[in-house]
């Protein structure tokens, strides 16, 4: 049975045009001869697994190294706190009192604005007097090296 979704990485022209070709159309022209309506979207790649693995490693002697206005936070509570200063997020009430934070999320962010956000980490922890640890992680599916 065939598939109604397909992701393709494309990094070259050359390998792009072979997909589309070989992938791409026979599955459209398939879906479509069957009488559905499909939907083609294009975006930037988004984070590597290898840059996610870092921004946690960095999140986590953040959170073992920081106390922000008298508090403890966790990784988790960081990567809102630092990523807000990325995406300049807003915050509104929520509807039971305290605030929610609107916005970017992480698995949403491309590779270049994962680099933005590492930089971003970086500068705090430098501020902070963090010490990270010196650790590298390779992506599974690209091969990329990346370095806390």
């Amino acid at each position: 049975m065939m598939s109604d979704r397909i992701t393709l990485r494309l990094w070259e022209p050359v390998q792009a045009h072979k997909a589309m070709t070989q992938q791409l159309w026979p599955l459209l022209k398939s879906m479509l001869m069957a009488g559905h309506r499909m939907t083609i979207e294009a975006k930037t790649e988004t984070r590597s697994t290898a840059q996610n693995s870092r921004l946690w490693a960095m999140l986590t002697e953040i959170s073992k190294q920081v106390v922000w206005h008298g508090q403890k936070l966790s990784p988790d509570d960081w990567k809102h706190i630092l990523s807000a200063s990325l995406g300049k997020q807003r915050v509104a009430p929520g509807i039971d009192g305290g605030f929610v934070v609107l916005g970017q999320h992480t698995s949403k962010m491309t590779k270049a604005e994962f680099s933005d956000l590492f930089l971003i980490i970086e500068a705090f922890g430098a501020q902070q007097g963090v010490r990270f640890a010196d650790t590298e992680w390779v992506d599974q599916e690209t091969g990329e090296v990346c370095h806390a």
